[in-house]
């Protein structure tokens, strides 16, 4: 199998058929490309999962279904297609008809110049802007800064990744959108392109703006795993290296005003703040050492490496 089409599907019974026909029309000049659709069902209430079943029974060579027991939500939904699928390349999509499966052929001919992953930006976004499309401009912003990969369009599900780059971690919450940065600490080739989007047609929304407050908060994770998941003590140490810092600061000051002005040091709040910044200075580098065994039992007792290669030239053959 190469190219695996993975489908997060909620309460999107009307657009389900016109999505397969969509995908199919745009790959039927494709020639000798294996290839799947993987529908999963989250849960739905509408029936979508009975239109899934008849798009399964009337393409079993190209479509696959995976209903999940109730709504876990799109990222859940979304390892759980990854997980079943077979290609070497995936392509996420939404169910809703605002992607356009005629860009796949493109975006394929991005892989083939040697990209690890294609990036989906809707340029001319076809959504309401005031809660819709500028939160997601403001989250775009955010991510890019912290993350260092700068995308303009994070939020779009639209995107083709070599199976190579998105194997090896976990997805949670939202953290589906956060992939470009995961395949980015692993030395992916990322590039973007504009894709084309439309307005829907049935159905409504399933998301709104308290969705921006749990990207947010994932941001946090990400941001930790991507720098600082290997090497924590560099967090934690430096956090607490900088409240001694502080600290010492503190005391130098109440020290110099004793001698020079002879206020009591003990008499002064900044005494108070100084040591409980020392105390909280020297558990946060506790801390990162317990995180540091932490670490390296988790790559050690699984045998785990913490580096990732693209390719091999000249294998020797006892390696092989």
């Amino acid at each position: 199998m190469e190219l695996s089409i993975v489908i997060p599907v909620y309460n999107e019974n009307e657009n389900l058929h016109l999505l397969q026909t969509a995908i199919q029309k745009a790959l039927c000049g494709l020639k000798n490309l294996a290839w799947e659709v993987i529908f999963v069902d989250d849960g739905s209430s509408d029936g979508s999962l009975q239109v899934l079943e008849e798009l399964a029974a009337e393409d079993p060579d190209h479509t696959r279904v995976v209903a999940l027991r109730r709504n876990f939500g799109q990222t859940a939904a979304i390892a759980a297609g990854i997980d079943h699928s077979q290609g070497e390349i995936l392509i996420l999509m939404d169910a809703d008809m605002q992607n356009d499966p005629a860009d796949i052929p493109m975006m394929l001919e991005k892989m083939e110049q040697g990209y690890d992953v294609v990036s989906g930006w809707r340029l001319n976004r076809q959504d309401t802007f005031l809660t819709r499309v500028l939160p997601s401009r403001i989250a775009n912003w955010l991510i890019s800064t912290v993350t260092g990969v700068h995308l303009h369009d994070y939020g779009c599900t639209q995107k083709a990744y070599r199976r190579e780059v998105i194997t090896g971690f976990r997805l949670y919450g939202e953290m589906h959108r956060f992939i470009p940065a995961y395949a980015n600490s692993v030395g992916a080739r990322i590039i973007e392109v504009p894709v084309h989007h439309h307005a829907r047609r049935f159905g409504k929304a399933k998301y709104g703006l308290t969705r921006t407050l749990k990207v947010v908060l994932d941001l946090f994770t990400v941001k930790y795993l991507i720098s600082y998941a290997n090497k924590p003590i560099y967090l934690f140490g430096g956090t607490g290296i900088f409240l001694i810092v502080v600290s010492a600061i503190m005391l130098l000051f109440l020290l110099v005003r004793r001698v020079l002005i002879g206020i009591p040091v003990l008499s002064s709040p900044f005494f108070l703040m100084s040591a409980m910044f020392i105390i909280l200075g020297f558990q946060s580098i506790l801390m990162g050492l317990i995180a540091e065994m932490l670490v390296r039992t988790y790559h050690e007792s699984q045998s785990k490496p913490t580096y990732t290669i693209r390719k091999v030239i000249n294998t020797p053959k006892n390696l092989r």
